[in-house]
């Protein structure tokens, strides 16, 4: 397979015939509350094949589609439904607490919920004074 330079230009349809394999899963993020939500489309993605990673409030989604159909690919009149490795990072809006994270997939959708760090406050430092004679 040759190498095809990327181009926001590039026609979805165009790569798909040049035989590009990789994809990104579209993902959302919002604030709900005290946290990060970020959803990800990852229909006909098993959950044990996703990894989820947060390093420096940066997420990262890495995984793979498995080809599942036993269609030989001269007899595919269109061919659209990728498979093959994807890796997709978003940088967080806030800083988050990793450690806390929670994920859930339920019907092809992966929402992953992480608790925003709070704030640090400020907070009024009361002066001793001693006397010492």
């Amino acid at each position: 397979m040759s190498l095809v330079p990327w181009s926001p230009l590039l026609d979805t349809f165009d790569s798909l015939e040049k035989g590009i394999s990789n994809f990104l899963p579209a993902m959302d993020v919002y604030e709900e509350n005290d946290n990060v939500v970020v959803e990800a489309t990852l229909a006909g993605i098993k959950p044990e094949d996703v990894e989820i990673n947060v390093h420096d409030d940066v997420l990262t989604l890495e995984g793979k589609r498995e080809v599942s159909s036993e269609i030989e690919e001269k007899n595919y009149y269109r061919k659209e439904v990728r498979s093959g490795s994807f890796n997709r990072s978003v940088v967080l809006p806030a800083p988050v607490k990793a450690d806390k994270a929670e994920a859930n997939f339920e019907n092809g959708l992966l929402k992953i919920r992480l608790p925003k760090q709070s704030e640090a406050k400020s907070k009024n430092i009361k002066i001793n004074v001693n006397n010492k004679k």
